[in-house]
């Protein structure tokens, strides 16, 4: 197998593993920054190595418009084309199947899209979507999946359930004939109904995918039926293959479901909020736009070794953010993935020890106050 995943300590359910792929070993559980077009905005892949990112989510879609496929084929795969060296996951474009529902018309053989920049004609299936990830040279690919958008009613949700099943077997097959350099994993889809999504498990874990990611969650539903989700779901899936939460962020959420037994998170939500001038700490949130800060001499937080805390006081991101400078933004970014790229390092830690019930308690302050904001 082109992955290999091993557990190497546990409590309760949640996991210490480590995965390893062709372009490097990812610690789990781990955070994935979001690089839609093979880079996070702002930063170059130095600076994300610098935060100590190991592994980056980018996004087949609109890679796909632009520059197109072909063209980071023809450049060497994604990771020559964007010059980051570790491990890369393309999500398949099925939350674009979700966001772009007014530019977009689902049937059997695949999804119809009308591309957002210039209108032109898209057409994903399950096949070419993992041809594609095949071409770009992904560690992690990710099947074609219909994620209806909450509140869906039962019979929408199980429609699109079966749909997904199917494409699903079809993108197994493809990939079973001609295999990409990493590995593919399956969506766990089922809305917010617990057999549809205990069914759907099961269902992939017979296809024998290198992975499994839960999607459909965020979409609108209320925390309580996100957490259920992940506790129904969890359980079912094989203890010796990574599990992966899609598009969850904020740290609370990203706790509880390490408590589940989830290995891998993505979310767009730390370098969104840096580029408004929301910066995460421990301490909880600061707005550094606010006017208490114009002359606050102190670094965004005591202790951090991002190169924003390091070389610069909130007294100056305040002014840069201020005066619209570019900068500010970059710096911004940088600690807030140093921040969350931390707090997944304490989990890891915290799990390895057997402490992740103290850990926990003694964080639970700084977790409420990062998900009010």
């Amino acid at each position: 197998m082109a992955l290999k995943f091993e557990v190497l300590s546990t409590d309760g359910a949640a996991r210490r593993g480590r995965l390893a792929t062709p372009h490097g070993i990812i610690e789990t559980p781990a955070f994935m920054p979001v690089g839609t077009l093979g880079s996070v905005k702002g930063l170059s892949p130095q600076a994300l190595e610098g935060v100590g990112a190991s592994v980056m989510l980018s996004n087949l879609y609109h890679l796909a418009l632009r520059p197109g496929i072909d063209v980071v084929e023809e450049l060497g795969g994604l990771h020559s084309f964007s010059g980051w060296k570790g491990p890369i996951l393309t999500d398949s474009g099925g939350f674009q199947v979700f966001s772009l529902a007014t530019l977009r018309k689902i049937t059997e053989g695949g999804v119809d899209f009308r591309s957002h920049v210039d209108g032109s004609p898209v057409r994903f299936t399950p096949e070419g979507v993992v041809g594609m990830q095949r071409s770009l040279g992904v560690d992690i690919a990710m099947v074609l999946d219909e994620c209806p958008p909450w509140p869906a009613r039962r019979a929408v949700v199980a429609e699109a359930w079966d749909r997904t099943r199917r494409w699903a077997d079809r993108a197994r097959g493809t990939w079973e004939r001609e295999p990409g350099p990493g590995g593919l994993f399956g969506i766990v889809q089922g809305g917010v109904f617990r057999d549809l999504r205990e069914t759907s498990a099961r269902q992939l874990v017979e296809l024998d995918f290198d992975g499994y990611a839960i999607g459909g969650v965020s979409v609108g539903e209320p925390q309580v039926e996100r957490y259920e989700v992940v506790e129904w779901t969890a359980p079912v899936l094989p203890e010796d293959k990574p599990r992966y939460l899609m598009g969850v962020g904020y740290p609370r959420d990203i706790l509880h479901a390490v408590r589940q037994g989830i290995d891998l998170f993505d979310c767009v939500l730390p370098a969104r909020n840096a580029r408004h001038g929301l910066l995460f700490t421990r301490q909880g949130p600061v707005k550094i736009k606010n006017a208490r800060y114009r002359r606050d001499p102190a670094p965004i937080e005591e202790g951090c070794p991002c190169p924003a805390c390091v070389r610069t006081s909130r007294a100056f991101l305040h002014h840069l953010f201020r005066c619209g400078e570019l900068t500010g933004a970059v710096l911004a970014t940088l600690h807030n993935l140093q921040h969350y790229l931390d707090f997944m390092r304490d989990l890891r830690q915290a799990t390895a020890s057997g402490r992740l019930t103290d850990w926990t308690e003694a964080n639970s302050l700084s977790n409420a106050a990062a998900e009010a904001t």
